[in-house]
């Protein structure tokens, strides 16, 4: 069964508590992907054409790929 995703350059696609695909920076040049919790919004615009970025719950900040549903 395939997972539904949601781009995340639309801040209204995110919630605090999503489960989301961030790219931290340093991994940009790669594009690996980091799995986790949406702890806190960083991002104050509606869009951001790279992802909005946000902070995960283990603390991890990066910016958003896919929002998992």
């Amino acid at each position: 069964m395939e997972t539904k995703k949601l781009t995340g350059n639309i801040r209204k696609n995110i919630q605090i508590g999503a489960t989301v695909e961030i790219v931290q920076k340093h991994h940009q040049k790669t594009g690996e992907l980091t799995k986790g919790i949406v702890k806190r919004i960083l991002t104050n615009s509606t869009n951001h054409p790279h992802g909005i970025k946000v902070q995960l719950e283990t603390g991890e900040v990066g910016r958003v790929k896919n929002v998992l549903l």
